[in-house]
């Protein structure tokens, strides 16, 4: 179970309370910035914010950095400078530019290949063996729940560490896409979004590693 922080005090008062891991949530960071979750942040806005929070905390940090903020030539600098800022893991998207929120209509996604070059030259960045990459696929609300799974399989052969299959529709599209993708999988539980409220203990139990309440 990992909530979302936007800033250090919340950080700090996530740690305090017991958790384990935080996620630096865009949406919860541009809402606290006063935007709107169509990706406007930059990378040196969300690498300062990560670098307060992981400096007020011991606990790891996942941050999630959009689409990459550029093409894959550009995920290198992303995943370098968020290792500097103290994080312990990125989530990348393959949503194309202008991104939207996950759980909103009207996005459009790169190609299945265009997300495992960035998916690849993540892995290839990292400097700790250890910092965990993670990509989401959002198309589930775009091409369908069969598109999100093929997806899902490549990104796991590009390398990437977990798989977050965003704005699925019901616990059983959980269920089924947990039967049909290998390795680590995470799940999104955000208020007003596309995908029910499921209980944390029965994502455990369906056997997802990680479940962000990103804006709770």
């Amino acid at each position: 179970m990992v909530p979302g922080a936007f800033n250090a005090l919340l950080a700090r008062m996530i740690e305090r309370a017991g958790f384990q891991a935080l996620y630096v949530s865009g949406a919860a960071v541009s809402a606290g910035m006063g935007i709107p979750d169509i990706g406007l942040l930059t990378l040196s806005e969300v690498a300062e914010e990560s670098r307060r929070m992981t400096a007020a905390v011991s606990i790891p940090a996942i941050v999630d950095v959009d689409t990459g903020f550029g093409e894959a030539v550009n995920v290198e600098r992303t995943v370098r400078t968020l290792e500097a800022a103290g994080a312990a893991a990125i989530q990348i998207e393959d949503q194309r530019l202008p991104k939207r929120c996950g759980h909103l209509s009207g996005k459009e996604l790169v190609s299945c290949d265009e997300m495992a070059a960035k998916v690849r030259t993540a892995v290839a960045a990292r400097r700790d063996p250890d910092f965990v990459i993670i990509a989401r696929t959002d198309a589930r609300g775009v091409n369908g729940f069969d598109d999100a799974v093929i997806r899902a399989k490549a990104y796991r052969v590009a390398g990437a560490d977990a798989v977050f299959p965003e704005a699925m529709e019901s616990a059983d599209e959980f269920k089924r896409f947990r039967q049909a993708v290998d390795g680590p999988l995470v799940a999104n539980m955000t208020e007003f979004g596309k995908s029910p409220l499921v209980p944390f203990d029965e994502l455990a139990a369906i056997g997802y590693s990680l479940v962000l309440f990103p804006v709770t």
